[in-house]
Protein backbone atom coordinates (compact mmCIF):
# COMPACT_ATOMS: atom_id res chain seq x y z
CA UNK A 1 0.00 0.00 0.00
CA UNK A 2 3.01 2.32 -0.06
CA UNK A 3 1.97 3.74 -3.45
CA UNK A 4 -1.71 3.94 -2.54
CA UNK A 5 -2.02 7.70 -2.20
CA UNK A 6 -0.11 8.33 -5.41
CA UNK A 7 -2.94 6.75 -7.41
CA UNK A 8 -6.03 8.94 -8.00
CA UNK A 9 -8.24 5.93 -8.77
CA UNK A 10 -7.41 4.32 -5.44
CA UNK A 11 -8.10 7.61 -3.63
CA UNK A 12 -11.50 7.94 -5.33
CA UNK A 13 -12.41 4.40 -4.36
CA UNK A 14 -11.47 5.04 -0.72
CA UNK A 15 -13.53 8.26 -0.74
CA UNK A 16 -16.43 6.29 -2.17
CA UNK A 17 -16.16 3.85 0.73
CA UNK A 18 -16.16 6.75 3.19
CA UNK A 19 -19.23 8.28 1.56
CA UNK A 20 -21.01 4.90 1.64
CA UNK A 21 -20.29 4.51 5.36
CA UNK A 22 -21.52 8.05 6.05
CA UNK A 23 -24.69 7.73 3.95
CA UNK A 24 -25.55 4.40 5.59
CA UNK A 25 -26.12 6.24 8.87
CA UNK A 26 -23.15 4.66 10.63
CA UNK A 27 -22.20 8.04 12.15
CA UNK A 28 -25.76 9.11 13.04
CA UNK A 29 -25.16 8.28 16.72
CA UNK A 30 -21.62 9.55 17.47
CA UNK A 31 -21.62 8.26 21.06
CA UNK A 32 -22.52 4.70 20.06
CA UNK A 33 -20.12 4.83 17.11
CA UNK A 34 -17.25 6.00 19.33
CA UNK A 35 -17.97 3.37 21.98
CA UNK A 36 -18.05 0.57 19.40
CA UNK A 37 -14.74 1.73 17.94
CA UNK A 38 -13.12 1.83 21.37
CA UNK A 39 -14.26 -1.74 21.99
CA UNK A 40 -12.84 -3.05 18.72
CA UNK A 41 -9.61 -1.05 19.06
CA UNK A 42 -7.69 -3.68 21.11
CA UNK A 43 -8.55 -6.39 18.58
CA UNK A 44 -7.37 -4.27 15.67
CA UNK A 45 -4.10 -3.22 17.31
CA UNK A 46 -3.26 -6.70 18.60
CA UNK A 47 -4.35 -8.44 15.40
CA UNK A 48 -2.37 -6.20 13.06
CA UNK A 49 0.73 -6.15 15.28
CA UNK A 50 0.94 -9.91 15.76
CA UNK A 51 0.13 -10.52 12.08
CA UNK A 52 3.12 -8.48 10.92
CA UNK A 53 5.31 -9.84 13.72
CA UNK A 54 4.50 -13.35 12.46
CA UNK A 55 5.83 -12.47 9.02
CA UNK A 56 8.95 -10.87 10.50
CA UNK A 57 9.73 -13.69 12.93
CA UNK A 58 9.45 -16.45 10.33
CA UNK A 59 11.50 -14.52 7.76
CA UNK A 60 14.21 -13.96 10.38
CA UNK A 61 14.10 -17.62 11.41
CA UNK A 62 14.64 -18.59 7.77
CA UNK A 63 17.79 -16.49 7.51
CA UNK A 64 16.58 -13.02 6.49
CA UNK A 65 17.92 -10.28 8.79
CA UNK A 66 15.93 -7.50 7.06
CA UNK A 67 13.05 -7.52 9.59
CA UNK A 68 15.54 -7.34 12.47
CA UNK A 69 17.42 -4.39 10.93
CA UNK A 70 14.10 -2.58 10.40
CA UNK A 71 12.95 -3.17 13.98
CA UNK A 72 10.06 -5.47 13.09
CA UNK A 73 10.91 -8.37 15.43
CA UNK A 74 8.53 -7.05 18.07
CA UNK A 75 4.83 -7.02 18.87
CA UNK A 76 5.03 -3.31 19.69
CA UNK A 77 2.22 -1.71 17.63
CA UNK A 78 4.37 1.34 16.88
CA UNK A 79 6.58 -0.86 14.70
CA UNK A 80 3.70 -2.21 12.61
CA UNK A 81 0.80 0.27 12.50
CA UNK A 82 0.53 2.56 9.48
CA UNK A 83 -1.19 5.75 10.80
CA UNK A 84 -3.20 6.46 7.65
CA UNK A 85 -4.13 2.84 7.17
CA UNK A 86 -5.20 2.64 10.82
CA UNK A 87 -7.43 5.73 10.55
CA UNK A 88 -8.95 4.41 7.33
CA UNK A 89 -9.70 1.11 9.07
CA UNK A 90 -11.61 2.90 11.83
CA UNK A 91 -13.51 5.26 9.52
CA UNK A 92 -14.37 3.13 6.49
CA UNK A 93 -13.72 -0.43 7.67
CA UNK A 94 -10.68 -1.01 5.46
CA UNK A 95 -7.07 -0.31 6.35
CA UNK A 96 -3.58 -1.70 6.39
CA UNK A 97 -0.47 -2.08 8.51
CA UNK A 98 3.14 -1.58 7.50
CA UNK A 99 4.09 -4.60 5.38
CA UNK A 100 7.18 -6.49 6.49
CA UNK A 101 9.98 -6.26 3.94
CA UNK A 102 11.94 -9.42 3.18
CA UNK A 103 14.87 -10.40 0.96
CA UNK A 104 14.02 -13.76 -0.66
CA UNK A 105 17.53 -14.03 -2.11
CA UNK A 106 18.86 -15.18 1.27
CA UNK A 107 16.37 -18.02 1.63
CA UNK A 108 17.72 -21.55 1.10
CA UNK A 109 14.51 -22.60 -0.67
CA UNK A 110 12.95 -19.32 -1.89
CA UNK A 111 9.53 -20.63 -2.97
CA UNK A 112 9.01 -22.72 0.15
CA UNK A 113 10.33 -20.06 2.49
CA UNK A 114 8.31 -17.22 0.93
CA UNK A 115 5.21 -19.38 1.28
CA UNK A 116 5.99 -19.97 4.97
CA UNK A 117 6.48 -16.25 5.55
CA UNK A 118 3.19 -15.51 3.77
CA UNK A 119 1.12 -17.89 5.90
CA UNK A 120 2.81 -16.90 9.18
CA UNK A 121 0.64 -13.82 9.65
CA UNK A 122 -2.69 -15.56 9.17
CA UNK A 123 -1.61 -18.46 11.39
CA UNK A 124 -0.79 -15.92 14.09
CA UNK A 125 -4.31 -14.45 13.75
CA UNK A 126 -5.85 -17.92 14.04
CA UNK A 127 -3.85 -18.63 17.21
CA UNK A 128 -4.94 -15.30 18.69
CA UNK A 129 -8.59 -15.98 17.85
CA UNK A 130 -8.44 -19.30 19.68
CA UNK A 131 -6.62 -17.80 22.69
CA UNK A 132 -9.15 -14.97 22.99
CA UNK A 133 -11.98 -17.51 22.67
CA UNK A 134 -10.52 -19.49 25.58
CA UNK A 135 -10.13 -16.26 27.59
CA UNK A 136 -13.71 -15.20 26.85
CA UNK A 137 -15.06 -18.63 27.78
CA UNK A 138 -13.25 -18.49 31.12
CA UNK A 139 -14.42 -14.91 31.73
CA UNK A 140 -18.08 -15.70 31.02
CA UNK A 141 -18.08 -18.81 33.20
CA UNK A 142 -16.35 -16.94 36.04
CA UNK A 143 -18.44 -13.75 35.96
CA UNK A 144 -21.65 -14.53 34.08
CA UNK A 145 -21.15 -11.48 31.88
CA UNK A 146 -22.03 -12.11 28.23
CA UNK A 147 -21.00 -9.80 25.34
CA UNK A 148 -23.18 -6.68 25.40
CA UNK A 149 -23.08 -2.86 25.54
CA UNK A 150 -24.37 -2.80 29.13
CA UNK A 151 -22.23 -2.65 32.27
CA UNK A 152 -18.45 -2.81 32.46
CA UNK A 153 -18.34 -6.61 32.72
CA UNK A 154 -20.50 -7.01 29.62
CA UNK A 155 -18.35 -4.55 27.69
CA UNK A 156 -15.16 -6.43 28.64
CA UNK A 157 -16.84 -9.59 27.40
CA UNK A 158 -17.84 -7.82 24.16
CA UNK A 159 -14.29 -6.52 23.69
CA UNK A 160 -12.92 -10.07 23.97
CA UNK A 161 -15.57 -11.24 21.50
CA UNK A 162 -14.47 -8.54 19.04
CA UNK A 163 -10.86 -9.68 19.47
CA UNK A 164 -11.89 -13.14 18.29
CA UNK A 165 -13.89 -11.81 15.36
CA UNK A 166 -11.31 -9.26 14.17
CA UNK A 167 -8.51 -11.82 14.16
CA UNK A 168 -10.69 -14.16 12.08
CA UNK A 169 -11.47 -11.28 9.72
CA UNK A 170 -7.75 -10.54 9.32
CA UNK A 171 -7.05 -14.22 8.69
CA UNK A 172 -9.78 -14.73 6.07
CA UNK A 173 -9.21 -11.38 4.38
CA UNK A 174 -5.47 -11.89 4.02
CA UNK A 175 -6.00 -15.37 2.58
CA UNK A 176 -7.94 -13.98 -0.39
CA UNK A 177 -5.87 -14.65 -3.55
CA UNK A 178 -5.72 -10.98 -4.54
CA UNK A 179 -2.51 -8.94 -4.73
CA UNK A 180 -0.95 -7.71 -2.51
CA UNK A 181 -2.56 -9.98 0.11
CA UNK A 182 -0.87 -13.03 1.62
CA UNK A 183 -3.24 -15.36 -0.18
CA UNK A 184 -1.94 -14.16 -3.53
CA UNK A 185 1.63 -14.81 -2.40
CA UNK A 186 0.63 -18.30 -1.31
CA UNK A 187 -0.86 -19.26 -4.70
CA UNK A 188 2.09 -17.56 -6.39
CA UNK A 189 4.58 -19.84 -4.66
CA UNK A 190 2.43 -22.96 -4.89
CA UNK A 191 2.01 -22.65 -8.66
CA UNK A 192 5.17 -20.68 -9.47
CA UNK A 193 3.13 -17.90 -11.09
CA UNK A 194 6.05 -15.50 -11.51
CA UNK A 195 7.00 -17.38 -14.67
CA UNK A 196 3.97 -15.82 -16.38
CA UNK A 197 4.08 -12.27 -17.75
CA UNK A 198 0.51 -11.54 -16.63
CA UNK A 199 1.56 -12.02 -12.98
CA UNK A 200 3.61 -8.81 -12.99
CA UNK A 201 0.84 -6.80 -14.64
CA UNK A 202 -1.72 -8.10 -12.15
CA UNK A 203 0.55 -7.37 -9.18
CA UNK A 204 1.24 -3.84 -10.43
CA UNK A 205 -2.47 -2.99 -10.28
CA UNK A 206 -3.22 -5.13 -7.25
CA UNK A 207 -3.94 -2.25 -4.86
CA UNK A 208 -6.58 -0.76 -7.15
CA UNK A 209 -8.15 -4.16 -7.82
CA UNK A 210 -8.33 -4.91 -4.11
CA UNK A 211 -9.87 -1.54 -3.21
CA UNK A 212 -12.44 -1.89 -6.00
CA UNK A 213 -13.46 -5.37 -4.84
CA UNK A 214 -13.84 -4.08 -1.27
CA UNK A 215 -15.68 -0.89 -2.28
CA UNK A 216 -18.30 -2.84 -4.24
CA UNK A 217 -18.55 -5.54 -1.53
CA UNK A 218 -17.26 -8.47 -3.59
CA UNK A 219 -14.86 -9.39 -0.78
CA UNK A 220 -17.65 -9.06 1.77
CA UNK A 221 -19.83 -11.54 -0.11
CA UNK A 222 -17.01 -14.06 -0.07
CA UNK A 223 -15.94 -13.51 3.53
CA UNK A 224 -19.30 -13.27 5.30
CA UNK A 225 -20.35 -16.96 5.02
CA UNK A 226 -16.82 -18.13 5.86
CA UNK A 227 -16.65 -15.91 8.94
CA UNK A 228 -20.10 -17.03 10.05
CA UNK A 229 -19.05 -20.68 9.93
CA UNK A 230 -15.75 -20.00 11.72
CA UNK A 231 -17.41 -17.97 14.49
CA UNK A 232 -20.08 -20.65 14.91
CA UNK A 233 -17.37 -23.31 15.18
CA UNK A 234 -15.42 -21.33 17.78
CA UNK A 235 -18.57 -20.56 19.78
CA UNK A 236 -19.53 -24.22 19.82
CA UNK A 237 -16.09 -25.31 20.98
CA UNK A 238 -15.06 -22.61 23.45
CA UNK A 239 -18.02 -20.41 24.47
CA UNK A 240 -21.05 -21.16 26.66
CA UNK A 241 -23.57 -19.66 24.20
Amino acid sequence: MSQFFKNPVAILLLLFMGWSAFSSGEFSDPKTWLMSKLLILPGIIIGLSFHEFGHAAVAYKLGDNTPKFQGRLTVNPMAHIDPIGFIALLLVGFGWGRPVEIDPRVFKKPRRDELLVSVAGVIMNLILAVLFAIALGIFIRATGYYPNMGNMGEMISLMLYYCIYINLVLMVFNLLPIPPLDGFNVVTELFDLRRYDWWYKLYAYGDILLIALIAFNFTGRIMTPILFKLMTLIENIFLPF
